[in-house]
């Protein structure tokens, strides 16, 4: 059964062209050109996954990004007409899963949508990671802290996963870009230092302070074994 996807690109030759060679993946593609498209598409649901360009001529993806993540955790992979480093982070910030900077090779828009997507349905049969008050089940894909659930994007919860996984050793930002995205890719240092900053405000008590997730400085990240049992640093 094909994936239904849903394509935001406001360049119609483009998207004629992406939707015929996604089509020759699987995917079954809804092309829209604006952003009001694309939220009445959305609404109507049923998408496996949203490809988001940043530049649209009723406004902009970050807002369609940010207005969607505040209902759904639809994957969304955003592209970037420049790929400055800046509409990544902003991405990043707003809840996207992936980025890809214009020109791209449709070949690597359709692993990394292969990518997101594998990250949402892969089916595991694993326990639960528990540290203090803090609860991850891999399985629902969900995070608690004393039983209060905290909202994580897709792309969040893989890293924080990766982290928990490997409590009490240390990970570099490379490594982590393997562990989550699956194969070696350029460490964009930048956007795990943004998703780690996201995941703190959702998981910790006071994330200027934080007790769960430890900067190694020159070195990476450590996820501590030892959580609300320790006193604040």
């Amino acid at each position: 059964m094909s994936e239904r996807l849903l394509l935001v690109e406001d360049d119609a030759s483009l998207a004629a062209m992406l939707a015929e060679y996604l089509g020759g993946f699987g995917f079954a593609v809804t092309a829209v050109r604006d952003a009001a498209g694309a939220l009445a598409s959305l609404r109507r649901g049923g998408f496996a996954a949203v490809v988001l360009d940043v530049m649209l001529p009723d406004g902009d993806g970050f807002d369609v990004c940010r207005r969607v993540r505040a209902g759904s955790d639809v994957p969304i992979v955003m592209l970037t007409a420049r790929g400055d480093e800046a509409d990544r982070i902003v991405g990043l910030e707003l809840g996207a899963d992936d980025y890809l900077a214009k020109p791209f090779s449709p070949r690597e828009l359709v692993a990394r949508l292969r990518a997101v997507l594998r990250r949402r349905t892969a089916p595991r049969a694993t326990p639960l990671l528990r540290f203090g008050r803090l609860e991850i089940d891999r399985d629902a894909r969900s995070v608690t802290v004393g039983g209060e659930p905290r909202a994580l994007t897709g792309h969040q919860f893989d890293l924080l996963v990766a982290l928990a996984e490997s409590a009490g050793r240390v990970l570099s930002r490379e490594a982590l870009m393997e562990r989550v995205r699956g194969d070696s890719l350029e460490a964009f240092d930048r956007s795990i230092d943004v998703h780690v900053s996201r995941i703190r405000a959702a998981i910790e008590d006071d994330p200027k302070r934080p007790r769960r997730l430890l900067t190694v400085r020159g070195a990476g990240y450590v996820f501590a074994r030892r959580q609300d049992e320790a006193d604040p640093a």
